[in-house]
């Protein structure tokens, strides 16, 4: 009855943080349209000032969108019965760990595996996502170096 009991209070915080984060994300990007459109720029450093912001912005929006889909995937694993359980060795995950980031799906172990070698939750590392880059072979009587001055480049203010 204890695990159940705790799963209802933890349930119910999960979703008082995604419908938070709903919210707020909502309201972030209202506010950043909203902006964009009723100030316009001034001059050069206005504009790269609003950039920096425009950038901070939408680095937060990532985060927060990333903790909600943590959020959504960790209710789906208690309505499935998983809650509690490494995705990757099957382990149990340790309570204090659960209840500091209550969305993990890792124990620590595998964690601290996964930071080693690139990876998060269902991503592949990175050195294998630019492996598949570098393994491209050319096709035939294609040329393997790649000359710049094939390309045209236009370095006018009109041209940007």
């Amino acid at each position: 009855m204890a695990r159940k009991d705790a799963l209802l209070r933890l349930t119910a915080r999960l979703i008082a943080r995604r419908d938070a984060l709903r919210k707020a994300l909502n309201g972030d990007l209202d506010t950043f349209r909203n902006f964009s459109e009723l100030n316009p720029v001034g001059d050069n450093v206005d504009a790269a000032v609003d950039c920096a912001n425009d950038e901070i912005c939408s680095q937060l929006v990532e985060i927060e969108s990333r903790e909600l889909g943590q959020i959504e995937h960790a209710l789906q694993r208690i309505a499935g019965g998983v809650y509690g359980r490494c995705e990757y060795c099957e382990g149990k995950i340790a309570e204090p760990r659960l209840n500091a980031l209550p969305y993990t799906n890792s124990c620590i172990e595998c964690q601290r595996e996964n930071e080693r070698a690139g990876q998060s939750r269902g991503l592949e590392p990175e050195s294998k996502r630019w492996a598949k880059v570098y393994e491209k072979t050319a096709e035939e009587g294609e040329s393997e170096k790649i000359n710049l001055s094939d390309f045209e480049m236009d370095f006018s203010e009109t041209g940007r």
